[in-house]
């Protein structure tokens, strides 16, 4: 079984949409007993908020199935439970690494790392909508990733 945490800042925007979109991949390609699905923030800002207006909207105009939920804060002990925690933007990354003790087994990824085939030094950041109120070009570069992500888990 592949168990992921997607990451961003408040686990509200990117984060949620990537486990929403990855989730809805994986039941389309009929492995969603392979795979255990979750998302996390690095900040306590929005803990216990569910999944931001902006962010519901452009998955249901995509047709992707999303349930309420409330934003979690990433734990150390996150680290021995999951296989994968996939960031959005570098901020994110370096903010997993001190919060899980580092990365001994090399576990952190950057989400368009896996679409363009880069490092997380190198590889784009999804765009953050909290800033741009841009959904739509959030949910392009998620899906870009999960669907490589995907590809890469195969």
């Amino acid at each position: 079984m592949h168990r992921i945490m997607f990451v961003c800042h408040g686990n509200i925007c990117r984060s949620t949409m990537a486990e929403f979109v990855m989730k809805d991949l994986v039941k389309r390609a009929g492995r969603e007993s392979e795979f255990f699905i979750a998302s996390s923030a690095t900040s306590r800002e929005e803990i216990g908020n569910d999944t931001h207006p902006g962010t519901q909207r452009v998955l249901a105009a995509h047709g992707v199935a999303r349930t309420p939920r409330a934003a979690v804060q990433l734990r150390a002990a996150d680290y021995d439970a999951y296989d994968l925690f996939v960031g959005m933007d570098a901020a994110n990354v370096r903010n997993m690494r001190r919060m899980l003790g580092g990365d001994p087994a090399n576990k952190v990824y950057k989400l368009l790392e896996f679409s363009e085939g880069s490092t997380a030094d190198t590889a784009s950041d999804v765009a953050d909508p909290w800033y741009t109120g841009d959904f739509e070009t959030t949910y392009d570069d998620v899906l870009r990733g999960c669907e490589s992500l995907l590809a890469f888990l195969r």
